[in-house]
Parts: C-alpha cells; sequence; structure tokens
C-alpha cells in the first residue's frame, strides 16, 4: 500500500503541514516512520480519512453563488440507467431538464413529487433540494 509523507498529505488535502501535524498529535489520522525515519500516513487509511471528510458539505449560507437564475418546481420524471441520469422538474410554466449523474439522483433522493430548485448558470443546470 502506498504511504504519503505529512506534506504530501497536506497538499492533497489542501491543508497546511501543521494541520496534518494536529490531526496526528489528536489521533485522527495515523502516522509511522518508514524505512527513512520520516513520518508517513498509510494510504489506505488516508483515503478513508479524506472520504470521511468529504462527507461535510459546507454550511449553504456561507457559500457564494454566481448563478442567479433560480427555479423552485417539483420533480416529474427520473429516467436513469447505472451511470446517468436525467431528471425533468416542472416550475411554474417551465419544464427545466437536467443531466447528472445516477449516484447524485440517489444521494439527493430525487423522485417524481420531489421538491427541487433547479440553478441555471449559462449552459448548465445544477439541481439542489432544500435542506431542513
Amino acid at each position: 500500500m502506498p504511504q504519503f509523507r505529512l506534506a504530501e498529505v497536506a497538499r492533497l488535502l489542501g491543508v497546511s503541514d501543521d494541520t496534518v501535524r494536529r490531526w496526528v498529535r489528536a489521533g485522527q489520522l495515523t502516522a509511522f516512520d518508514d524505512t527513512s525515519g520520516r513520518k508517513v500516513v498509510d494510504g489506505a487509511e488516508l483515503a478513508a480519512f479524506a472520504r470521511a471528510h468529504a462527507d461535510e458539505p459546507p454550511d449553504p449560507s456561507r457559500v457564494g453563488r454566481s448563478a442567479r437564475n433560480r427555479f423552485v418546481g417539483l420533480v416529474t420524471e427520473v429516467v436513469q440507467d447505472k451511470v446517468m441520469a436525467q431528471v425533468e422538474i416542472q416550475c411554474g410554466p417551465h419544464r427545466v431538464v437536467s443531466l447528472m449523474s445516477s449516484e447524485a439522483v440517489a444521494e439527493m433522493g430525487l423522485k417524481p413529487g420531489s421538491l427541487a430548485v433547479a440553478v441555471v448558470k449559462a449552459t448548465q443546470v445544477i439541481v439542489e433540494t432544500p435542506t431542513g
């Protein structure tokens, strides 16, 4: 299994070396000495740590958005296969269609009758669901 020096861990996770050292001292990551005596983290542990921390979404009230066109509506149809999905949302008199991964549809729980927001920027449609 690959091993990563603390500086590499910091670059991969987008944090400072000091943050990685704090995580190691706090027991959130396990570091050990490699054959050269440098502190390293096991690649499998690092992958699990990265995934666990990626699941923490940012506070939506603190996220800026450049898209100004937001259409609230109801999901009327979801057509999907193993990889991709087509989601149709009726937003008042407007029908909005978005292509996204089937994984995103499952994570968001999108199905006919779901409340959703179509966020339109240029030629892209991003679908959001309300929290709470």
